[in-house]
């Protein structure tokens, strides 16, 4: 072993420490352990930000983007809602959730999936009066086993595929993990649905309702506007909708005035406002299924209406300058281009309209606008915004532009008509274009830490890979597996790197794993895709922990699962993947 193997062998090992024991950033490790080489001299100077321009990056940074439009356009809730019921037993449940979520984790970023799915299966578990913990994990594992069918599905594909054309030329295409990452999502979708869910710790069954999560309930106003009002149409025909979304409709406004005892055959006019009790989300679904809009858009059309929008709950202080007065007098709408959409007073009913209801000291504001014009009037209400409250408005009437948008964008890389990452950035282009996505929010939907993280072992995993190390490795495991088969150097291979995935970043063990994998076929004289291809699959596998993957992370709150709760699931489903992946790998990619 040389001196500049020992030196990168001891910074890897002081870098795998500080990552899984998880007290200090993973992008500031990384980076300082980028650092930290080119002083020691294994990075040279010219390459150690090299990283940061690499097509990877930009390739992750730009899914993140076009997810968050995709979101934004209600594109991927289209697909969800109509598919989704709490009707279902359990079983059927499961496999619907996570056939959705594996779907939806191929074409957009698989945290991405989960974020828009998990409130949809919370509200079924709610409704259904059962533990959402049962659901919440088999439909993470889910969204993890579908991004292994795309190229753009997981980080780990995007690296694998960038490492693949830097070290032979050539990348993987878009649909080239399909065979393999197809095969490996149906069996484990079928095993979390029928089997898995069972596995899970007995409290979790037990819990019920207990883990519904405690929402302010808002009362706010509606305006029915021009796809909405027509002669035909009466309340009693929107009490469906706002059952399925969870609202309840307590009034209705005409002429400024708010109707007493109407019937549910009291027909909706053009022009009536709407009252309805419920929280932001479910405000937020009725007022798109019903297309509803907000109170006061007919004052800023083309402006506020016509940009990405957000909801932000806010609460009243005492001293606050809208206490004591409305959101009227005080001109929020037309001076500061924000709309007081609902209120919560305490579990009191507000019977007055919301813009002009006199506000008191603890009252919670539910503000609608952009998120700079947001921020400035919470600062001039002087009220506090609370922390994780804030909803994205949905523009469910670009749905379909986003869809045909991102479907052009990759039917262009795979023919080959344009580099992926241009393809990519035209489709973002296009969106911020549309209003999708807002300026600042393009910088909100990028994971800045995965930037950095990748930015920073790109070098570091080529520094491995010049020094000799990875050949090193490589070696003793073609030693360990001497005599054996070829395939069980890519058994030990996938065993190796599963296990790294469950404690460290994915990205992180990929970028370790592919040189090894490149060396062990090259030494071996075999094809070098399939244990690339490998190392994709086993990457991604990360069920044993909640901090292996960041989707396994999100659910442990909601879900109110322990640590130990993962591998119940977690193990057999990797096994299950090994069993699965390893003949499929020899069978689309011989050795």
């Amino acid at each position: 072993m040389t001196t500049d193997q020992a030196l990168l062998f001891s910074l890897f090992g002081v870098l795998f420490a500080l990552l899984i024991w998880g007290r200090i950033r993973y992008d500031l490790v990384a980076f300082c352990a980028l650092i930290s080489a080119s002083i020691l001299g294994l990075v040279p100077a010219d390459a150690v930000f090299s990283g940061f321009g690499n097509a990877a990056v930009i390739i992750i940074a730009l899914v993140l983007v076009v997810s968050r439009g995709l979101m934004n356009s209600g594109a991927v809730e289209l697909v969800a809602s109509r598919l989704l019921s709490s009707d279902r037993t359990l079983p059927a449940h499961l496999g619907l959730l996570s056939v959705v979520g594996a779907g939806l984790s191929a074409i957009i970023n698989n945290v991405a999936a989960l974020a828009l799915l998990m409130p949809l299966d919370m509200e079924a578990a709610k409704k259904a009066g059962r533990s959402v913990g049962l659901s919440l994990m088999p439909l993470s594992f889910a969204t993890i086993l579908g991004g292994m069918i795309t190229l753009i599905g997981t980080p780990p594909n995007i690296v694998v595929a960038q490492y693949r054309q830097d070290a032979l030329g050539e990348p993987f295409t878009m649909f080239a993990f399909a065979p393999v990452g197809l095969v490996v999502s149906v069996i484990g979708v079928a095993f979390v649905t029928f089997v898995g869910w069972r596995l899970l710790p007995k409290r979790l069954r037990e819990q019920g309702e207990d883990l519904n999560i405690d929402e302010n309930l808002y009362v706010a106003e509606l305006k029915v506007g021009e796809n909405t009002g027509d002669d035909d149409i009466t309340v009693g025909h929107l009490y469906p909708v706002a059952d399925e979304k969870d609202v309840n409709i307590i009034g209705l406004v005409r002429s400024g005035r708010r109707l007493k005892g109407f019937a549910s055959a009291e027909p909706v006019k053009q022009g009536d406002y709407l009252i309805v009790e419920g929280e932001p989300k479910a405000i937020e679904n009725f007022m798109g299924a019903a297309n509803l809009d907000f109170a006061g858009s007919e004052r800023h059309k083309g402006g506020l209406k016509g940009s990405s929008l957000s909801l932000r709950e806010a609460i009243v202080p005492d001293g606050a300058r809208i206490a004591g007065r409305t959101a009227f007098s005080l001109r929020l709408l037309y001076g500061h281009g924000v709309t007081l959409l609902g209120i919560s007073r305490q579990g009191k009913t507000v019977h007055s309209r919301v813009r002009h209801q006199a506000i008191r000291p603890g009252d919670v504001l539910l503000l609608l606008g952009r998120d700079d014009r947001l921020e400035a009037a919470v600062n001039w209400l002087g009220v506090f915004p609370l922390e994780g409250k804030t909803t994205s408005l949905v523009q469910r009437n670009k749905a379909w532009l986003a869809i045909a948008a991102f479907a052009c964008a990759i039917l262009a890389a795979v023919a080959g008509l344009v580099y992926l990452p241009v393809a990519l950035a035209a489709c973002a282009v296009f969106y911020i274009g549309a209003g999708l996505v807002g300026g600042t929010e393009v910088y909100e939907a990028i994971e800045w830490k995965v930037i950095v993280l990748l930015g920073s072992l790109i070098p570091l995993g080529q520094a491995f890979e010049t020094s000799g190390s990875a050949q090193l490795i490589a070696s003793s495991i073609i030693s360990l597996t001497d005599g054996f088969p070829i395939w069980i150097a890519l058994v030990v291979l996938m065993v190796v790197t599963m296990t790294l995935s469950d404690f460290l970043n994915n990205v992180a063990t990929c970028l370790i794993a592919a040189p090894i994998g490149l060396q062990i076929a090259q030494t071996l004289d075999v094809n070098p895709d399939a244990f690339l291809m490998g190392v994709a699959v086993s990457a991604s596998c990360a069920f044993l922990t909640p901090i292996g993957h960041k989707n396994n992370t999100i659910i442990m709150g909601p879900g109110r699962y322990h640590f130990g709760d993962y591998w119940r699931m977690g193990l057999p489903l990797e096994l299950l993947v090994l069993s699965v992946s390893i003949p499929a790998i020899l069978y689309f990619w011989p050795l």
